[in-house]
């Protein structure tokens, strides 16, 4: 009777600071902190971090590692444990410190099934020399917006709507429809996708009929 009056409540004892450690760890931190004798408590320090250590022994010798296993002894202790660390020791307000909002690319494109890497492409291109190579590479890039187009859009593009995308993207500096270029045929693209689209539910089929099949 005298244990089950005795039991003790999570909601009833100290609030865990690091709950991934488990309440034990916690009780450790908080002995090495009754400890006053100064080569004790530094020894009971580096006891608590090896154990935490053995946690992950993959890591536990790597030296980022380690700093880290030394900033959460210090959380734990809510900063009050003085012990000699072998790393700088991160101050409370440093940890509790909000990092500064990363900055986004603000891109909006007006034709958003092409992408951010066409355009990208586009600006690359219109700074090349004209040539073979610069031919070569506004092509590529109209036959590939031309696949991105059908992945999200209609089954059919006519050419001429590509042509006047990549003119409008290019700022005017490419006009494959004045040159009279004739894009690889839609049926083409669709088909491939079709290809893929099979193989890859084939493959899905076969590992489907060889679950429960005996290995010998």
């Amino acid at each position: 009777m005298d244990l089950v009056n005795n039991l003790e409540y999570n909601t009833e004892r100290p609030h865990l600071i690091i709950p991934e450690y488990g309440r034990h760890f916690q009780k450790m931190v908080d002995y090495a902190l009754t400890i006053e004798d100064t080569a004790e408590r530094n020894r009971v320090a580096n006891s608590i971090i090896s154990v935490m250590g053995n946690l992950q022994p993959h890591l536990r010798d790597v030296p980022d590692f380690q700093h880290k296993l030394w900033d959460q002894l210090f959380i734990m202790s809510d900063f009050k444990l003085d012990v000699e660390s072998p790393f700088p020791i991160t101050s409370k307000e440093m940890l509790q410190k909000r990092p500064e909002p990363l900055e986004y690319p603000q891109n909006y494109p007006k034709y958003r099934f092409y992408g951010n890497n066409i355009k990208r492409m586009i600006d690359v291109a219109v700074k090349w020399e004209k040539g073979d190579k610069r031919s070569g590479l506004e092509y590529a890039i109209a036959n590939h917006m031309k696949k991105c187009y059908l992945n999200w859009n209609k089954d059919v593009v006519d050419d001429k709507t590509i042509f006047s995308h990549l003119f409008e993207l290019s700022n005017g500096e490419i006009d494959l429809a004045a040159k009279g270029e004739s894009l690889t045929d839609s049926g083409q693209f669709l088909k491939n996708r079709v290809s893929k689209s099979t193989r890859s539910n084939s493959g899905k089929k076969n590992r489907n009929n060889n679950r429960g099949k005996k290995r010998y």
